[in-house]
C-alpha cells in the first residue's frame, strides 16, 4: 500500500497540466492517493457507493468540466500519470530516436508484457502487444488456414470491423458465415449457448464470440461457450474489447483459442493500444498479420513485426496497470456496476422509457443502454448534447435501437443526476 501511494503521489505531483501552482499540483496529488489508499481498505461492495473517495480519486483525471463524456466505452481518457509517462518517453524519444527507441525502449515491452500476462492471469508467452481489438482479431482472421467450405458461426450483434474482415474472408476464401440473430436483452443463457451448438455442423471450425455486446452493455456466457466449442474441437476466438480491466476477470478462466482486446478502454492506456492473446500451442500455426522471416515461428512477437512506430504508449501502459491495481479490479469493477444501476433505476420508473440492458449483474456492468417512446435515440443523443453538453452515443444496429450510456471511474452520481434531469425533461 505504501508503494501504491508514493508511486501516484509522485507521479500525480509532477504533473503540470493541472495548470496549478506547484503546491496546489502536489496537494492534490496527495489528496488522489488518500483516496485510493481509503477504498483499498473497503470491500468493493462498500467502496461502490462511497462518493466522497470516489470524487477525490477522479482528480486523478484531467476531463474537460465543459462536457459530461458518457461514452467512455468508445475510448477512456487516461489518468495524468498515464499522459504524464506518453509525454516523458516520447520526450525520451527524440533525444536519438533510432538508438532510443530500438536500443532502449523496445526491450521496455518485456516488463510490459509481464505487466500484461499477469493482469490477464496467462503466460507471458501468449500475449502480443499492439494497438487495439481490431488489430488483435484481425491477425487471427488472416492468420488462421481454413479451406472453402469451412463455417465459422458469428452473431449479427458482433462488432462491424470484426463482422466485415470475416465478410472478406468468406468472398476472398469460399468460407461461410453461419449468422445468429439474438434479442437483447436477454437472461437466458442456455438460448444463446443452445443457439450456438444448433447451427453447428461438420463444416464449423470456429466460434467468434463477443464477451460484452458493446451496443448495449450485454454480457454474453463466454465461459460456457468457450466450454462447448472445445468439447466439439471448435476454435473459440473471443473479442474482449469492452470487459478487459472492466470486469474482475482472467482469461484463464475461460481458456479461449484467441482473445483481443483494446487497452485504450476500460484500462484507461494510452490512445491505440491493444492486446492480442494466443493460446501457446496455437502460436505456430497462426500466421502473423504483418510478415516477418520466420512467420510459423512458436514465438508470440513474431505478431509484433509492425516497423517503425511510437514506443511511447506502449511503454505506459505499465502506468495504466499500476494505476488500476492502485483501484483493484473487483473495486472497479462494482463501481462502474452501481453507477450503471444508479441512472438506470432512476430513469426507469418513466413510462415512456424502457432499459435495453439487464440489471442483473451476471449479464450487464458499466455499460448501459435506454429508448424514449417515439424518439429516435440519434434524436435524444444530438439533443443531450447540444442542449446539455452530454456526449452519449445513439445506437441503430440490426434489431438494436437505443441511447448508450458509459460512465468510469471518475464519474460521479452527482453527474449522473445531471443526465437523468436531462433525459426526463425530454420526456
Amino acid at each position: 500500500m505504501t508503494n501504491r501511494r508514493s508511486f501516484l503521489q509522485k507521479s500525480l505531483a509532477a504533473a503540470s497540466a493541472f495548470s496549478l501552482a506547484p503546491l496546489a499540483a502536489k496537494a492534490i496529488a496527495e489528496d488522489v492517493a488518500d483516496a485510493l489508499q481509503s477504498l483499498n481498505k473497503l470491500s468493493p461492495l462498500q467502496a461502490a457507493n462511497d462518493e466522497d473517495l470516489w470524487t477525490r480519486m477522479a482528480q486523478a483525471y484531467t476531463v474537460s468540466p465543459n462536457i459530461l463524456n458518457l461514452n467512455n466505452g468508445g475510448v477512456s481518457p487516461q489518468p495524468k500519470v498515464v499522459q504524464d509517462a506518453v509525454d516523458r518517453y516520447y520526450r525520451y524519444s527524440n533525444e536519438a530516436p533510432s538508438y532510443y527507441m530500438w536500443q532502449i525502449l523496445d526491450k521496455g515491452r518485456e516488463p510490459v508484457r509481464r505487466k500484461l500476462a499477469d493482469l490477464a492471469g496467462v503466460s507471458p508467452k501468449s500475449i502480443a502487444i499492439n494497438r487495439n481489438t481490431t488489430e488483435a482479431l484481425a491477425t487471427v482472421t488472416w492468420g488462421l488456414t481454413m479451406q472453402k467450405g469451412d463455417e465459422i458461426i458469428m452473431t449479427k450483434q458482433d462488432y462491424p470491423n470484426m463482422i466485415q474482415a470475416w465478410k472478406q474472408k468468406e468472398m476472398r476464401d469460399g468460407i461461410k458465415i453461419v449468422w445468429l440473430n439474438f434479442t437483447l436483452p436477454t437472461e437466458n443463457e442456455d438460448e444463446i449457448v443452445t443457439g450456438f451448438i444448433n447451427a453447428t455442423t461438420s463444416r464449423t471450425k470456429i466460434w467468434h464470440i463477443t464477451h460484452m455486446i458493446n451496443w448495449t452493455g450485454q454480457i454474453m456466457p463466454v465461459k460456457r461457450l468457450c466450454e462447448e466449442a472445445r468439447k466439439r474441437n471448435i476454435i473459440s476466438i473471443v473479442d474482449g474489447a469492452h470487459t478487459f480491466a472492466h470486469m474482475d476477470y482472467k482469461i484463464s478462466d475461460f481458456n479461449p483459442d484467441y482473445f483481443g482486446t483494446s487497452l485504450h478502454k476500460w484500462l484507461c492506456a494510452p490512445f491505440g493500444t491493444g492486446m492480442l492473446y494466443v493460446k501457446e500451442e496455437n502460436i505456430a500455426g497462426l500466421w502473423p498479420l504483418f510478415p516477418n522471416d520466420k512467420p510459423q515461428l512458436n514465438d508470440i512477437k513474431k505478431f509484433e513485426s509492425l516497423g517503425t512506430r511510437s514506443f511511447a504508449p506502449e511503454q505506459a501502459i505499465g502506468q495504466a496497470i499500476d494505476f488500476h491495481h492502485a483501484i483493484g479490479s473487483k473495486r472497479k469493477e462494482e463501481r462502474l456496476r452501481y453507477l450503471k444501476d444508479y441512472w438506470c433505476q432512476k430513469l426507469m420508473k418513466h413510462p415512456k422509457i424502457k432499459l435495453t440492458i439487464s440489471l442483473n449483474p451476471a449479464y450487464s456492468c458499466a455499460l448501459g443502454s435506454f429508448s424514449i417512446e417515439g424518439m429516435e435515440p440519434g434524436v435524444i443523443s444530438s439533443r443531450l448534447m447540444s442542449e446539455h453538453q452530454i456526449h452519449t452515443v445513439s445506437i441503430e444496429w440490426e434489431n438494436i435501437s437505443c441511447v448508450r450510456v458509459t460512465p468510469h471511474v471518475y464519474t460521479t452520481t452527482r453527474d449522473l443526476d445531471r443526465f437523468v434531469e436531462a433525459v426526463l425533461k425530454m420526456c
